[in-house]
């Protein structure tokens, strides 16, 4: 899996595979959210503010684990 450098003060990058959305932070941590759907992973990289985005759509909406 790849993940994919963003622009975001909150983001440092994204990376999707299998349902899986994987979110590393500026401030330490890589993330996994589960069950995540394609198309928001898509609409995450189009968005103009990927932070905003997240804490909206993604945060609070798919179970995540610590994974790094």
């Amino acid at each position: 899996m790849n993940m994919i450098p963003v622009s975001s003060s909150n983001l440092r990058a994204v990376g999707y595979e299998n349902g899986t959305l994987y979110v590393a932070f500026h401030h330490g941590g890589l993330y996994s959210y589960s069950g995540v759907p394609e198309s928001v992973y898509n609409e995450l990289l189009a968005a103009s503010s990927k932070g905003s985005y997240f804490a909206a759509h993604i945060k609070n909406s798919y179970r995540y684990a610590k994974i790094g």
